[in-house]
């Protein structure tokens, strides 16, 4: 695919590494959690939880590996993904003065992006295996509205910061 955009190689900061990295570190977890918990699962587990955090819906035990796998292949996927910043979406026309810094940015969103599903998978992973065992937990009482939340804000957060540095 040409598009006609500079192709430069984004230098990695330190911001990005430790994104890279707690992003990787999330993935492994839930999927060391998955393993370990997959024998104390019953033969149906919950599968959907409504606003309140109530099961709302049950699937087979085997359906609990869903989630790691498609984490897995998201992962890797944003990861591969940035590796060609000159590939992504942009609203700005990019030339090589503004190359660097657009790059960046969108590497940046879709390293951040890469951490919040992992972030998010995790703490599915986990509901389901707490409520799967009968525990009870309040979790989702405080973490819709924060997914919520950061979902509306950093998207107006990007396009003003996006706004900047394109002046």
């Amino acid at each position: 695919m040409k598009t006609g955009r500079p192709k430069i190689k984004v230098p990695l900061e330190g911001l990005d590494i430790i994104l890279d990295i707690l992003s990787a570190t999330l993935l492994i977890l839930m999927i060391a959690y998955a393993v370990i918990s997959y024998s104390e699962l019953p033969e149906t587990i919950p599968s959907h939880f409504n606003a309140k955090g109530e099961v709302d819906g049950y699937s087979d035990k085997n359906m609990f590996w869903q989630l790691p796998a498609i984490g897995f292949v998201l992962f890797f996927g944003l990861f591969v993904v940035n590796k060609f910043p000159h590939l992504h979406n942009y609203m700005v026309n990019i030339t090589e003065e503004n190359a660097l810094k657009n790059y960046r940015l969108s590497t940046r969103i879709v390293r951040f992006t890469n951490l919040f599903i992992m972030f998010i998978f995790g703490i599915i992973t986990y509901n389901i295996v707490e409520s799967a065992k009968g525990n009870s937990i309040s979790l989702s009482s405080c973490v819709l509205p924060i997914i919520i939340g950061v979902s509306i804000l950093l998207p107006i957060t990007i396009l003003i910061y996006q706004k900047k540095i394109n002046k």
